[in-house]
């Protein structure tokens, strides 16, 4: 019986959100709070641990929001203002595993070394002060149209002393990414939940054939973005594919010497990302 009432109650609500996705009554109230709250439940939840487990967990947190350093990772040593991220997990920030996926990749970047990088959804200023930091030379545009977030960056940009190489914005838009002035080398670093689409048109892809991009792809929001992205950028970008790490095989073989006493279902709790999928990045450079 128990058994018969989920599937009853499984079947009613794939047949309210099958509804929701064509009312625009019931699609505004599921986005703008439905889906918040839920996301927020699932990013706050408290594990349930006992005993020394529960007191060892709550010292690394309570350490790790104390010291608000950047302790692995391409960013190691990079501070945070307060204990905030904006938009995005927190802990794997600062345990410096947060999209550990994309760090190879990253130093390859870097090593490049860049006179210019942009930051499309900055959010409070992981990569575009990370990027300052490693590319003491570069000037960083960081974009973000959250109030929030770019307060954050700011602080962030200050207390990192690379106030002087970045310059916090509102709305990138796709003209704003064709009047770029194009001196030397840039990165176009894009993490925007879906916009990405919009951002990116055929003549935005002309004006950046000579520079490099890192794009965080939501095909969860649109199953088109990769591929439409993909064949757009095809003609004047070689195109490398990321793919994201669930967050349960995060915390069976991530490896880091804070987390090596704790169980894997409390590692799971400091290093998930909480992404919807599997997600993926696209990384572009110029075929020329």
């Amino acid at each position: 019986m128990y058994f018969m009432k989920n599937i009853r109650m499984k079947d009613l609500i794939i047949n309210f959100l099958s509804k929701a996705s064509h009312s625009p009554t019931l699609k505004k109230l599921l986005d703008g709070s439905l889906v918040k709250a839920a996301d927020f439940y699932q990013r706050n939840q408290h594990p349930a641990l006992e005993g020394a487990a529960a007191g060892q967990y709550e010292a690394l947190i309570s350490q790790l929001q104390t010291e608000l350093t950047v302790r692995s990772g391409p960013f190691q040593g990079m501070k945070y203002p307060g204990a905030q991220a904006a938009g995005s997990a927190f802990i794997p920030k600062l345990l410096g595993s947060y999209e550990r996926e994309l760090h190879p990749e990253l130093e390859r970047l870097i090593a490049k070394g860049y006179d210019d990088v942009v930051d499309v959804g900055c959010a409070e200023g992981y990569y575009a002060t990370g990027m300052a930091m490693r590319l003491p030379g570069a000037r960083v545009h960081a974009y973000d149209t959250s109030e929030t977030a770019r307060e954050l960056c700011s602080a962030m940009v200050v207390l990192n002393r690379v106030k002087d190489q970045v310059k916090v914005e509102t709305t990138c838009t796709p003209e704003t990414l064709i009047q770029l002035p194009k001196p030397g080398r840039t990165l176009i670093i894009v993490d925007c939940e879906a916009y990405e689409k919009m951002l990116f048109t055929p003549a935005v892809r002309d004006a950046l054939k000579g520079s490099d991009l890192l794009i965080e792809t939501h095909d969860f929001l649109d199953v088109n973005i990769s591929t439409d992205l993909e064949a757009l950028f095809a003609s004047t970008h070689k195109i490398t594919h990321v793919l994201s790490m669930d967050d349960i095989q995060k915390a069976k073989h991530y490896g880091y010497p804070e987390l090596a006493a704790f169980p894997v279902s409390v590692r799971f709790h400091l290093l998930r990302e909480s992404r919807p999928m599997i997600m993926e990045w696209l990384i572009l450079e110029p075929l020329e």
